[in-house]
C-alpha cells in the first residue's frame, strides 16, 4: 500500500471518529501504519492527511512508541 492510500484510510477513520475520540483515533492509525510511514517526516504526514502542523508531534510520539509496543506483542494488523 502506498502512502497516499494510507493517508486516505487515515482521513476516513478520522472523519468517522467521535469528536471526543479524534486524537485517540489518530494515535491508533499512526501505530497501525507506523512501519509503512517510517520514512516520512511529521510535516509530510500532516500535509498528506490534512492536519495542522501541531499534530506532527503526535505523529512522532506514536511512531516512536510503536517499536516497544510491538516488542511486547502488539499485532498492529489487529488495530
Amino acid at each position: 500500500m502506498n502512502k497516499n492510500e494510507i493517508y486516505g484510510r487515515i482521513k476516513q477513520a478520522l472523519a468517522h471518529a467521535p469528536r471526543n475520540q479524534y486524537t485517540a483515533e489518530l494515535h491508533l492509525q499512526i501505530i497501525e501504519y507506523a512501519d509503512e510511514l517510517k520514512s516520512i517526516t511529521a510535516k509530510e504526514f500532516c500535509e498528506g492527511v490534512g492536519l495542522r502542523s501541531s499534530f506532527g508531534t503526535e505523529f512522532s510520539k506514536m511512531r516512536n512508541l510503536t517499536r516497544p509496543l510491538k516488542a511486547v506483542g502488539l499485532d498492529t494488523a489487529k488495530l
